[in-house]
C-alpha cells in the first residue's frame, strides 16, 4: 500500500494500491480489472494542483510509464505523447523536432494529461488553453475499453474530455497541433498600477502574450510582455549569472526568507512587498518560447484562480484591492493576472467568452480563508468559473449556472462511468 501528497501539502492519500502500467494496454487492463472489483481508480500526475481532483481513494495510477512522444510529423506539426508526458520533456523533445506549443502556462512541472484535464492555461488575448492544442486523444472508459476522440470520431466525448478534471476515465495519449519552433521576445519591467489597469486592453490585444503581476499594499505592478520576433532575429538569452539572481535568489530563495519574515511579523508586509516590486529591475531578452514561458517556482503557497469576462477584469482588481486596504490583511504574494481567447471545450473556463484570469495567492504558513473567501464574493458578481486545480468552495449546483455545457458533460459521464469509478471526493462536490 503506497502514500500520496500532492505539491503544496493541501491534500493526501495512505492505504491505496499503486499501479505503474508500462503500456496502454496495461492501463487498460488494469482499469478493467478494477471495475470488476468495483474499486475506486484515479490517475495522478505530478500532483501539482491544490484542489482534489487527482486524489486516490482506493487504486492509484502513475503513469510516468507512458511518458514519452511516441509520433512526431514534422511537417503537419501533429504530435502524439503518452499521458504521463511531463512538460518539461514534451518541450525539450518538440525543440528536437524543431517544433513547440503554441502557448503554455509558466510552470512545466505537470504532466501533459493533468495539466490538460485541469484546463492549465497560459496567457495570449488571441490564444486558448493547453486544451484548445488537443486534436486527438484515447480515453480509457470504466469498461476497460479505449475511445478514440476526435472532432470527427467520438465528438461529444472528445468536447468533454480535453478538460474533464479526471471525471470520464484515464487518457492514455494526446495528440497536439503544434507549430514550428520560434523564438519570444521578452519584455519585463514594472509599471504603476494605475496606468497597467487604464491601459489593460491595449496591452492585453496588443501583445502576443500579457500578463502582470500586483504587489499588494503597493501602487506597482510587474509586467510581461511576450513577442514573437521578426525574421532574422536569433537569440538573446538572460545572462547566466542575471538569470539566478532573478529567477532563482530573488524569486525563490529571498522570497521563502521574506515570506517567513512575513508569517513572523505580518506588519512588515507592505514594506516587504515595496522592496519586493522595485528588485525585480526591468529586463528584456529573446529566448526559446518554452524557456520565456516557463519559470522555476519553489516557494510553497495556496492559490486560488478564477475566469471572468475579459471585460471585467479590472474592476475584479481594483474590488479586490480596495477589499484588501480595507480589511487590514496581509499579503506577500503578488496578484496574477493573464488572458485568453473563447473556446468550445464544455468546461473550459474560458467556453464561450474571451476570458481573463486573476490569480490571488498565499504563502502555505499564512491564512488564507478569509482572503479566498472575499475573492470568491467579488467574482461571483461577473459569473467567475474557478480553475479545476486550484482552491475554491463551489459545488454542482453552482457550476451549473456558469457552464452552458455542464448538463452535456454529466450526460457523457453517466454514459462512460455509470458506477462512478473515477470519483472521489473533489468529484461528488463539483459534479454532484
Amino acid at each position: 500500500m503506497s502514500t500520496w501528497r500532492n505539491w503544496s501539502g493541501t491534500e493526501s492519500a495512505t492505504g491505496v494500491e499503486l499501479l505503474r502500467p508500462s503500456s496502454a494496454d496495461e492501463l487498460a487492463a488494469a482499469v478493467k480489472a478494477a471495475a470488476e472489483q468495483g474499486r475506486k481508480l484515479k490517475a495522478v500526475g505530478s500532483g501539482h494542483s491544490f484542489t482534489g481532483c487527482s486524489v486516490p481513494e482506493q487504486v492509484m495510477v502513475q503513469l510516468d510509464g507512458l511518458s514519452s512522444i511516441t509520433h512526431a510529423d514534422r511537417d503537419s506539426g501533429r504530435v502524439t505523447a503518452g499521458a504521463g508526458t511531463g512538460l518539461r520533456t514534451l518541450n525539450t523533445g518538440l525543440a528536437a523536432f524543431d517544433l513547440a506549443m503554441a502557448n503554455l502556462g509558466d510552470i512545466d512541472k505537470q504532466t501533459v494529461s493533468g495539466a490538460i484535464s485541469t484546463g492549465t492555461h497560459g496567457t495570449g488575448a488571441r490564444l486558448g488553453g493547453l486544451a484548445t492544442q488537443v486534436v486527438e486523444l484515447d480515453l480509457v472508459t470504466a469498461d476497460g475499453s479505449v475511445l478514440h476522440c476526435s472532432a470527427e470520431e467520438n465528438a461529444d466525448v472528445f468536447a468533454a474530455a480535453r478538460v474533464s478534471v479526471g471525471a470520464l476515465g484515464v487518457i492514455s495519449s494526446l495528440t497536439l497541433q503544434c507549430v514550428p519552433a520560434f523564438l519570444l521576445r521578452a519584455q519585463e519591467m514594472p509599471l504603476p498600477l494605475g496606468e497597467v489597469l487604464d491601459g489593460f486592453d491595449e496591452l492585453a490585444l496588443g501583445n502576443d502574450h500579457f500578463e502582470f503581476y500586483w504587489f499588494p499594499h503597493t501602487d506597482l505592478a510587474l509586467t510581461k510582455r511576450n513577442n514573437r520576433v521578426a525574421a532574422g532575429v536569433g537569440p538573446s538569452p538572460v545572462g547566466r549569472i542575471r538569470g539566478w539572481v532573478d529567477d532563482e535568489l530573488l524569486s525563490n530563495r529571498v522570497f521563502e526568507l521574506t515570506n517567513r519574515l512575513a508569517t513572523r511579523r505580518p506588519g512588515l508586509v507592505p514594506r516587504i512587498n515595496r522592496i519586493a516590486s522595485r528588485a525585480l529591475s526591468a529586463r528584456e531578452y529573446v529566448d526559446a518560447s518554452y524557456k520565456v514561458f516557463c519559470s522555476e517556482r519553489n516557494v510553497v503557497f495556496r492559490e486560488s484562480e478564477y475566469a471572468v469576462p475579459r471585460e471585467h477584469a479590472v474592476e475584479v482588481v481594483r474590488r479586490l484591492r480596495d477589499w484588501i486596504d480595507a480589511s487590514g490583511t496581509r499579503i506577500p504574494f503578488p496578484i496574477e493576472v493573464r488572458v485568453a481567447a473563447a473556446d468550445d471545450i464544455w468546461l473550459s473556463t474560458a467556453y464561450g467568452r474571451d476570458t481573463a484570469y486573476v490569480a490571488i495567492h498565499q504563502y502555505h504558513r499564512l491564512a488564507h480563508d478569509a482572503y479566498f473567501r472575499a475573492f470568491e464574493r467579488i467574482v461571483a458578481d461577473y459569473d467567475g468559473r474557478p480553475h479545476w486545480g486550484k482552491l475554491h468552495t463551489l459545488d454542482a449546483s453552482d457550476l451549473a449556472t456558469r457552464y452552458p455545457r455542464f448538463d452535456d458533460f454529466l450526460a457523457v459521464r453517466d454514459r462512460l462511468d455509470p458506477t462512478r469509478m473515477f470519483t472521489n471526493s473533489y468529484s461528488r462536490q463539483i459534479f454532484g
